[in-house]
């Protein structure tokens, strides 16, 4: 057998390139320049001992320079906060969270001034928007009460995700018509089945009483979840909907509950109460006679409800639906909802009240869970037969 000839010089030293080549990563594999690195440049331009902080008038200027990269709405927020530094400084990691369109604490301590004043037109003089952006703004305008506030939410929101847990639960409601017929409406003989504290929701005493509640929820509950996110608005309508049928087992021991109405009570009175707390910087039309109209509509639905409790009802084997979860929804909006939708994007864990009323609320949860384990035995209360 016959020896192969060893390749020429060219040929190996191709064969060595291919190699080499094979073992660099390609050029458009490399991982990008992270967003921070650019930031990083232009901040050492204005800052060039390196000393980690640039004074409110470089950071003007800064802004300045990239005007045609930002938006306009985004600078005019950025230029409010450089106002409201005290010290006339600000430090790197803060700018890179501002021009990386992240609210960083040094941003969310100058929205708690609330003291700032923009220098060029509100954003509801706009003109030249598209159907999208005009109902954004409307949202914004509903819902928050600083200029400030409504114009970074303007920039930033994004529709991702959609408002998926008020629909979600809408649609879920409306394809449940089947009224008392199975095991989602909470009854005071199956009190122990803890799953129906929060199913009876999906049963209503009527299409009126269903309607009422879808429109609310669409009409209050969408809004909110745009502005303030589906965690926020889901722990405001779920606490709503556990305080009303905890509240009925303690205060109305006898009755059944059905219906949505704690976690909307909830979500309707939170809303009114933060318009009525920052009356002055709600800027939507027609403020009063909105309130006014959802009022009307909560109040009919209430006396509604008041009604069925104390008159022969329609829809046998169980009658006299409670009304009380109402009133645990109310309660539950005007402490715990209050404060939610109040600090806008602003974390909750460090404020005092958030912790008085989540201390409120579990007490209450606690209470009401003794109470439903000890006291209907001891009072030896007659209750109407299970569905």
């Amino acid at each position: 057998m016959g020896e192969h000839p060893s390749p020429g010089p060219a040929v190996a030293a191709c064969a060595e390139a291919e190699r080499i080549e094979e073992l660099e990563p390609e050029a458009e594999e490399r991982p990008p320049a992270a967003p921070e690195d650019h930031w990083k440049v232009l901040f050492d331009q204005f800052d060039p001992g390196n000393t980690g902080y640039i004074s409110t008038c470089k950071f003007r200027s800064l802004l300045e320079s990239q005007s045609s990269e930002l938006d306009p709405h985004k600078r005019e927020v950025l230029l409010a906060l450089a106002d409201s530094h005290a010290d006339g400084q600000i430090c790197y990691q803060d700018f890179v969270n501002l021009m990386s369109n992240k609210r960083s604490n040094s941003f969310r301590q100058a929205i708690l001034q609330g003291n700032r004043r923009l220098c060029s037109k509100a954003l509801l003089e706009e003109k030249g928007l598209n159907l999208s952006q005009r109902l954004i703004r409307h949202v914004a305008y509903e819902t928050l009460p600083r200029e400030i506030d409504r114009k970074w939410y303007y920039d930033s929101y994004t529709c991702c995700p959609p408002p998926w847990f008020m629909i979600t639960v809408t649609l879920l409601e409306v394809t449940h018509p089947r009224y008392l017929k199975n095991a989602l409406v909470y009854h005071p003989q199956l009190r122990a089945q803890a799953w129906r504290y929060l199913t009876y929701i999906f049963m209503h005493a009527g299409i009126e009483h269903l309607g009422l509640n879808a429109v609310l929820q669409l009409l209050v509950g969408v809004p909110l979840e745009m502005v303030h996110g589906a965690t926020r608005i889901a722990l405001v309508y779920v606490a709503g909907v556990v305080a009303g049928s905890l509240a009925v087992s303690v205060a109305d021991m006898t009755a059944p509950v059905v219906g949505s109405s704690g976690g909307v009570y909830a979500l309707v009175s939170a809303h009114l109460a933060n318009i009525v707390m920052n009356w002055s910087g709600m800027k939507c039309q027609f403020k009063l006679l909105r309130m006014a109209v959802a009022l009307i509509c909560m109040s009919m639905e209430f006396g509604r409800a008041v009604w069925l409790r104390f008159h022969p009802s329609a829809y046998p084997p169980c009658p006299h639906p409670s009304f009380v979860a109402h009133l645990g929804g109310v309660a539950v909006g005007i402490t715990l909802g209050v404060v939610i939708l109040r600090n806008y994007e602003q974390r909750l864990q460090g404020q005092s009240l958030w912790w008085i009323f989540v201390a409120m609320y579990t007490v209450f949860v606690l209470f009401a869970v003794f109470w439903n384990i000890f006291a209907y035995t001891l009072l030896d209360l007659k209750l109407p037969p299970p569905p």
